[in-house]
């Protein structure tokens, strides 16, 4: 466990580069009884669902664009006592 957490530390968080330790950690878990014995492949680690590259972060990517918020609202809207 120790290692996965030093892994996430390392990694900026990004859950998918430490998936192999992930792995382990369950396994040994399974191993020791310590939760109920169940196919990984099942628990998200079969060889069809391995996570491909992702970009780092998306924040900041709007801002850069020029996003302005609400701007996709068309019409200005009235408050119920305005008429």
């Amino acid at each position: 466990m120790k290692s996965y957490l030093a892994c996430l530390d390392k990694e900026k968080r990004n859950h998918y580069k430490c998936r192999e330790l992930s792995k382990e950690y369950l396994q040994c878990r399974m191993d020791r009884d310590l939760m109920a014995k169940e196919d990984l492949d099942g628990l998200g680690f079969s060889k069809g669902s391995e996570i491909k590259y992702t970009p780092e972060s998306a924040e900041g990517q709007k801002a850069a664009e020029g996003f302005i918020a609400g701007k996709h609202i068309e019409k200005p809207r009235k408050w119920f006592w305005q008429s």
